[in-house]
């Protein structure tokens, strides 16, 4: 029996017969879809796991720094790291010009260090320069 013109416009609109025929009755693309966003969500939170810093990465921060006289200045910071850590300080003086540095070895895991730097005139500023893990070659 053959269908009304009614039938012949609703199935005509409905574009999941010609899928279908295309590609099967199968859940592939499902499949496909889901592999591909498990795989995008996999790949981010590596990235951002990277970004953040879990990756093994030393920080440090600064608690307090002074310089009580022309010949040497003091800084107290505390630096977190996994393999330990080598620290430089450096110490400038208000016209930001260096005028004393210091290389401090820090224990791994949090830890409070109390640096004391010799400079050759008066220290306006003093900081961590940088720290890396020990052993590394840059």
């Amino acid at each position: 029996m053959s269908a009304t013109p009614e039938d012949d416009a609703v199935n005509s609109a409905d574009p999941a017969p010609a899928l279908r025929k295309r590609h099967g009755n199968g859940p592939v693309f499902f499949i496909v879809g889901t592999i591909f966003a498990l795989a995008v969500t996999f790949g981010w939170g590596m990235s951002v796991m990277n970004y953040t810093g879990l990756g093994g990465q030393v920080y440090h921060q600064v608690v307090t720094a002074s310089a009580p006289s022309a010949s040497q200045a003091q800084i107290s910071f505390e630096v977190n790291s996994r393999d330990g850590a080598e620290c430089l300080i450096r110490a400038l003086d208000s016209q930001m010009v260096e005028v004393g540095t210091h290389r401090v070895e820090v224990e791994s895991g949090n830890r409070m260090v109390n640096a004391t730097v010799e400079t050759v005139r008066q220290a306006s500023t003093v900081e961590v320069a940088s720290c890396r893990e020990q052993g590394s070659q840059d």
